[in-house]
């Protein structure tokens, strides 16, 4: 496989009919989302969740998620995009931010699981690993797409880049990092950690909304750590303050949310559930 990266150049375009064209982009976010509604509908049959519901969340997530993804990357290079505003609705050249994914979809969740009568954590403990293996696979989007790739390397496992997708200061380099490939292995770990827990709730019984709190901050804590890491290595263009790229500001800011929430549980003594989960 090492091998092949290190020589093989991709091409965007996996099929073409005359004007229409089939993006490889676009085949592997429609994956990752299949892939993910799966994990989903099968962790939600050990929660006895109607799947209905899921499939009514979904629409809206698939929906608000890809807006608010695109919104967000939108954000990230302004610039760009007001000088071509062309360019804003052809997300199959790629530019989806997970950051505005997590916003808006948790803001999707929150009024479904209202509207529904649900416990709002539980049916994001639930997403949260179909969501990452959806993540490890749409990277590869980005790879075929040649775009968000890292700096430049002499590593053996460097990807080559073709002259026209090079950023400004890097035409003379030729192998760069393939962060794709490093986040695709950071969610592919991030999403067996999140099913070990899940398998642990259940064959615990721990069935209580802080258990599932336990399930998504599992998630955001280790995705912005992987994120914030990955951000030392790529080079593709965001806002800075102080030094720190804006997706490494957004994953210190959920870390410690996250980690500030947990504390609060720990004051208010609602982690119980889990000393016993812990003993048993």
């Amino acid at each position: 496989m090492i091998n092949f990266l290190h020589t093989f150049e991709p091409h965007s375009v996996l099929i073409a009919f005359g004007p229409i064209k089939i993006y490889w982009y676009g085949i592997f976010i429609v994956t990752g989302l299949l892939v993910a509604m799966l994990v989903i509908f099968t962790l939600a049959d050990y929660y006895q969740i109607k799947k209905d519901i899921l499939i009514d969340l979904a629409f809206w997530l698939i929906l608000g998620g890809i807006a608010g993804a695109r919104v967000y990357h939108i954000f990230l290079e302004l610039p760009y995009y007001l000088s071509n505003p062309g360019e804003m609705i052809k997300i199959w050249h790629g530019g989806l931010a997970i950051h505005g994914a997590i916003i808006a979809g948790l803001i999707i969740i929150w009024g479904m699981a209202r509207k529904h009568a649900l416990d709002f954590w539980l049916i994001s403990a639930i997403i949260v690993p179909g969501l990452a293996l959806a993540q490890a696979i749409g990277r590869w989007g980005n790879y075929f797409n040649q775009e968000l790739y890292g700096k430049q390397t002499d590593l053996p496992w460097g990807i080559p880049i073709s002259f026209i997708n090079r950023l400004p200061g890097y035409t003379f380099f030729t192998y760069f990092h393939p962060t794709f490939l490093y986040e695709c292995f950071g969610n592919l770990l991030i999403f067996l950690v999140l099913i070990y827990l899940h398998r642990l709730l259940i064959k615990k019984n721990c069935f209580e909304s802080v258990c599932y709190r336990l399930v998504v901050i599992a998630y955001l804590v280790m995705y912005s750590l992987l994120r914030f890491s990955l951000e030392f290595v790529r080079i593709d263009p965001t806002p800075e303050v102080l030094g720190l790229r804006l997706p490494q500001i957004v994953s210190l800011l959920l870390i410690f949310a996250c980690l500030g929430y947990a504390w609060y549980l720990k004051v208010k003594g609602k982690l119980g559930p889990l000393k016993t989960l812990a003993k048993r």
